[in-house]
């Protein structure tokens, strides 16, 4: 294992898919190794600490986190000096292939997560769902996924409308469903917002003795977006890794979010669309008492003249 690297560029802002994937390719086989997965997959890894940090992302989804277009754990390689195995996707597969199932029995065959003394998987949405169901090739190791599915074979989750045109994926074979897949876990935790029916639902299905629950209201599908925003994403995952998250943890982190625009705004669009007018302008009123916020002083401003024509 090599020494630390705390400090290392890959230069992916601005590339078109098959650019960044040949600089994802040529950064990582200079620094630890990549692997072409079936299809429409692939695996890149970062020979780096003794902490192994193992996501599952999409290309389109990391475009979306910000200019650099990098993979959520190349960023906790800088901060820390991790090691990290990132499963890369062109697009929305689920990270169901047949070929990744092999790849992982390959890695578990090999003693690959032997070599690590902390290992933690993560992922967003599909990629949640894969960091659970994957996460049973390394027994012991920790899980933190953001709005995970749990399935969506609609025999279990027919209920889920949003992913019908889906149901084709398999999700009946191996590494199938994220629940059992993640007994294996040392820890585990699930965050979604309660609010979201669909996302609550699955999450429900994740009981299990070893699986905490971290809800985050009122943040709607951008929990990675705004846990982001809030500054706090890093502290999870470095609290995660070295098992120290817990719902108290999680409690103090996320109380940063009542200094954030982003989750104000959320939060006024939450009340205003679940009919709280009242609240809404306590929360604007709340906000401009203690900066000049001229979005919020507009929007006060409808909201009274709309209570004033109701009264």
């Amino acid at each position: 294992m090599k020494d630390v690297m705390t400090d290392f560029e890959p230069a992916l802002a601005g590339l078109g898919l098959d650019d960044w994937f040949d600089r994802i390719e040529e950064f990582t086989s200079e620094e630890g190794r990549f692997d072409d997965i079936g299809a429409d997959h692939a695996a890149a890894f970062i020979d780096a600490g003794s902490s192994l940090m193992v996501t599952f992302e999409s290309y389109p989804e990391i475009c979306q986190y910000g200019p650099e277009r990098e993979p959520r754990a190349f960023s906790m390689v800088r901060r820390n000096g991790w090691s990290c195995l990132t499963i890369l996707s062109e697009g929305p597969s689920w990270f169901r292939d047949p070929a990744l199932y092999e790849y992982f029995d390959r890695l578990q065959d090999d003693g690959f997560f032997d070599r690590f003394d902390n290992i933690l998987f993560f992922g967003t949405h599909a990629g949640g769902y894969a960091a659970a169901a994957y996460s049973v090739a390394a027994p012991g190791a920790r899980v933190l996924a953001l709005r995970p599915v749990a399935s969506l074979d609609p025999r279990v989750t027919g209920w889920d409308e949003r992913y019908r045109s889906f149901r084709r994926i398999s999700f009946t074979d191996r590494y199938g469903f994220a629940p059992d897949m993640i007994e294996a876990a040392a820890e585990a935790w699930i965050v979604f917002d309660p609010s979201l029916s669909e996302d609550a639902t699955h999450a429900a299905l994740f009981r299990r003795p070893n699986v905490q629950f971290l809800p985050t209201r009122y943040l709607g599908r951008q929990v990675d977006a705004a846990l982001g925003a809030f500054g706090i994403l890093p502290r999870l995952i470095e609290a995660a890794m070295r098992g120290g998250l817990d719902t108290l943890e999680f409690a103090r982190l996320f109380r940063n979010r009542r200094k954030s625009q982003f989750y104000l705004r959320t939060l006024l669009r939450a009340l205003e669309e679940s009919g709280h007018p009242d609240l809404a302008i306590r929360l604007c009123e709340y906000v401009l008492a203690r900066k000049d916020v001229p979005a919020f002083a507009q929007r006060l401003e409808r909201l009274r003249a709309r209570r004033f024509e109701h009264s």
